[in-house]
C-alpha cells in the first residue's frame, strides 16, 4: 500500500512539468466565466485537465501492485468511468471555447451507467443492500432500493467534488483527506480481520488503490497550489469524486459519507440555497455560490479558504473514523476480530 502511493507520487511529480509543457503546447487552458471574483481573470488559459496526471499516476501504482480483488476492480472503475465523463466534460469546454461542455443530460446518462456497473459489480461480492446507521445502531434493509441509492452516492460526490473545485488547491487537498480517511479505515480493517463481511484481501486492495490516488493527487497538488500551473479540471474532480463514493458503498459506510465528503455536501447546499433563496424570494443569501467563491468576495485570500476547508475536512473526517472505529467494528462483538 506505502509503495503504490509512493510510487503514485513519484510518477505524478516525475511527469507533471512535461504534462503541463504538453498542455501548453496544445492550448489546452482554462476558460473563466465573466461572473467569477476579479481574481480569477489572470487564471484564464491556465492548463486544464491535470485530472488525467492523478488517474494515470494512481492506474499505473494500483494496477502493479493490486491484489486484483472485485472491490477494489469496482471502485477502480468507478474511479476511470468517472474520470471519463470529466473528460469528455473538459474536451468539449476546450474544443468549443467555452465554459459549458457536457450537457446535464448526458453527465446524468453516463453517472446512471456508472452505478448501475457499480452495482453489479458490488452483487457480484454479495455485498449486502444493508445500510448501518451508527450511533442508533440500526439496520435498513434497503434492498432494490441501495441501487438508487449507489446513484445518488456516486452523483453526488462527483457533482460535489467538481463543486469544489473552484480555488488553487482546494478540491485536491479536500479529496486527499477524505481519500486518506477511507484508506486508514480498510488498513484497519485489514489489520483486525474483516468487516461486515468484507474480507481483509479486499480490504487491502481498496486500501491499495486508495494509497495511489493519494499519491497521484499529492504529485498533482504540488503543481496546483496557488498559484496554480494546472487545474485538475471536470476529469480530476469527477475521478476523485467518484472514488470517495465508490469507497463509502463497498465498504458499506454510505452514512459516514456525510462527514468524509462534508465540505462537499456543504458546498452543493450553498448552490441549491442560493437557487431556492433567489428564484423564490428573490434575494441571495451569499455574496456568491458555491461558498467558497462567498469567502472570495469577502476579501479573503484563495490560500486562507483553502487551508480552513482543509482543516474542516480534517475535522469532519476525524469524526468519521472515530464513529466507524465506534460503531462499525471497534465495540460491536459481531464485527470484532
Amino acid at each position: 500500500m506505502i509503495i503504490a502511493g509512493i510510487v503514485a507520487m513519484l510518477l505524478s511529480i516525475l511527469i507533471g512539468p512535461r504534462f503541463i509543457a504538453f498542455l501548453r503546447r496544445k492550448e489546452l487552458g482554462q476558460f473563466i466565466r465573466e461572473e467569477l471574483p476579479e481574481g480569477h481573470v489572470a487564471k484564464q488559459g491556465t492548463p486544464t485537465m491535470g485530472g488525467v496526471l492523478i488517474v494515470a499516476s494512481a492506474a499505473a501504482a494500483f494496477l502493479a501492485l493490486s491484489r486484483y480483488s472485485t472491490a477494489g476492480l469496482t471502485v477502480f472503475f468507478a474511479t476511470v468511468a468517472c474520470a471519463g465523463v470529466g473528460f469528455v466534460d473538459d474536451f468539449i469546454k476546450l474544443t468549443h471555447r467555452r465554459s459549458l461542455g457536457l450537457s446535464g443530460r448526458w453527465k446524468l446518462l453516463a453517472l446512471i451507467a456508472i452505478a448501475a456497473g457499480v452495482g453489479y459489480l458490488a452483487s457480484d461480492r454479495e455485498l449486502t443492500t444493508v445500510v448501518y446507521v451508527p450511533i442508533f445502531d440500526v439496520e435498513l434493509p434497503f434492498s432494490w432500493v441501495w441501487y438508487g441509492l449507489a446513484f445518488f452516492v456516486i452523483a453526488g460526490a462527483a457533482n460535489g467534488a467538481n463543486l469544489t473545485d473552484g480555488i488553487d488547491g482546494l478540491a485536491a487537498g479536500v479529496c486527499m483527506i477524505a481519500l486518506f480517511t477511507v484508506t486508514t479505515m480498510n488498513v484497519f480493517t485489514f489489520v483486525r480481520g474483516g468487516q461486515r463481511g468484507v474480507e481483509s484481501i479486499a480490504a487491502l486492495d481498496l486500501a491499495t488503490l486508495g494509497a495511489a490516488l493519494i499519491g497521484g493527487t499529492i504529485g498533482f497538488l504540488w503543481y496546483n497550489a496557488f498559484p496554480a500551473e494546472v487545474q485538475m479540471g471536470d476529469t480530476g474532480s469527477f475521478a476523485l469524486g467518484g472514488a470517495i463514493g465508490a469507497f463509502a458503498l463497498l465498504m458499506n459506510v454510505e452514512l459516514l459519507l456525510l462527514l468524509i465528503g462534508g465540505i462537499f455536501v456543504i458546498e452543493a447546499l450553498s448552490v441549491m440555497i442560493q437557487v431556492f433563496t433567489f428564484k423564490y424570494l428573490g434575494k441571495r443569501v451569499f455574496l456568491m455560490a458555491p461558498i467558497h467563491h462567498h469567502f472570495e468576495m469577502k476579501a479573503w485570500s484563495e490560500t486562507k479558504i483553502m487551508v480552513r476547508f482543509w482543516i474542516l475536512t480534517g475535522i469532519l473526517c476525524a469524526g468519521a473514523f472515530a464513529i466507524y472505529y465506534r460503531f462499525f467494528f471497534g465495540f460491536r462483538p459481531d464485527l470484532a476480530p
